[in-house]
């Protein structure tokens, strides 16, 4: 019986060619002439790509300005919940008497 291997999906293919491109690049640049066609292809697709961003930019930016204020809120939430200036003080506290107890001056 022959054995089936399944389609790939969308993430194996997208892994795939990233690895490829990534595990290849060096050759193409050491290749002869690499740096004329990088600067090529650089001068056709940056201001394709730099119109493109613009439609990204700007609901990212609402996104980021609705969500900021609630992650703020629960980021000193936690803050105040872990109490790490008491921690730091016991760990430098600590630390100074093991200090003192062997002989060793400190500041």
């Amino acid at each position: 019986m022959p054995l089936r291997i399944p389609a790939p999906n969308r993430v194996e293919v997208l892994t795939m060619a990233s690895a490829s491109a990534a595990g290849f690049a060096p050759f193409y640049l050491m290749a002869p002439g690499a740096d004329e066609r990088l600067s090529k292809q650089t001068n056709k697709w940056a201001p394709r790509w730099e119109r493109n961003i613009t439609r990204v930019v700007n609901p990212v930016e609402r996104g980021i300005q609705r969500v900021a204020p609630p992650v703020e809120r629960t980021v000193q939430k936690w803050e105040q919940r872990l109490r790490l200036e008491k921690a730091a003080k016991r760990v430098d506290k600590g630390i100074k008497r093991n200090l003192d107890r062997m002989g060793i001056k400190h500041t």
